[in-house]
C-alpha cells in the first residue's frame, strides 16, 4: 500500500469531514499516517505486533468518539502525541507487570531505518549512513526522540517542545547535544573503522 500523503489543509478538511462521520476522509487519514505513526513508534521499541495493536486502537478510538473530539490545528500533531500516550501507557504496563529480567530487549532498544540507504547503493552513502545509524544509536533516548521528530518528521521547535513536554530552550539543548555526540561518535567511528 503507498504511503499517501495530503496537503495540512487537505488533512483538516478530512479531520471536519471525519468528526462528522464520512468514512472516506478517514480512511485517507489512515492512509497518510499509518506508516508515519509506526516509523515514530519504533523510534521507541521494536516490538512490532504492539506498535500496530496501538495503531489499530487509536484509530478504531478516534472512530468510536469522532463525535465527541474536538478540533485542531494540526492532525499530525495530534496523531503523534495520541499514539506517544497509547505506547507508553502499554509498555509501562507491560513493565508493571514484569520484573526486568523478564523485559524483552525490544522494549528497550531503538530503531532508526534510512529509508535512502535501501535506495541509493553507493558504497560511500552506506558507509556515511552506517556511521550516522551508530551515532544515532548511541544518542540517549531523549536526545534520539528530539533528532527523529525534528529531522525526520520535520517538526518546528515548538511543535517538538509540546510534544515532549518540555520547554523550548530544552528542544534547542537536546537538538544541540545530539548533534555534538553524533559529530564525536562519527569521528570516532571513523579513526576506529
Amino acid at each position: 500500500m503507498a504511503h499517501v500523503r495530503y496537503k495540512q489543509e487537505e488533512e483538516l478538511e478530512f479531520w471536519n469531514q471525519f468528526r462528522k462521520g464520512d468514512e472516506n476522509a478517514f480512511s485517507n487519514l489512515y492512509q497518510s499516517y499509518v506508516h508515519i505513526l509506526y516509523q515514530y513508534c519504533s523510534q521507541f521499541t521494536l516490538d512490532k505486533p504492539l506498535i500496530k495493536d496501538c495503531i489499530h486502537d487509536l484509530f478504531v478510538e478516534l472512530w468510536r468518539n469522532k463525535s465527541t473530539i474536538g478540533d485542531t490545528t494540526s492532525v499530525r500533531f495530534y496523531l503523534m502525541a495520541s499514539i506517544k500516550r497509547k505506547l507508553v501507557r502499554h509498555i509501562n504496563a507491560f513493565q508493571k507487570n514484569t520484573s526486568n529480567e523478564d523485559i524483552p530487549v525490544e522494549y528497550w532498544q531503538i530503531n532508526t531505518p534510512s529509508h535512502e540507504s535501501e535506495v541509493i547503493s553507493d558504497e560511500e552513502y552506506d558507509t556515511t549512513s552506517q556511521y550516522l545509524s551508530t551515532a544515532l544509536e548511541r544518542l540517549p533516548k531523549r536526545q534520539r526522540e528530539a533528532i527523529y521528530l525534528k529531522f525526520y518528521m520535520n517538526m518546528s521547535n515548538h511543535e517538538i517542545a509540546e510534544l515532549m513536554k518540555i520547554n523550548i530552550q530544552s528542544v534547542y539543548n537536546l537538538v544541540f547535544g545530539a548533534l555534538t555526540n553524533m559529530k564525536r561518535h562519527m569521528s570516532l567511528d571513523k579513526i576506529t573503522m
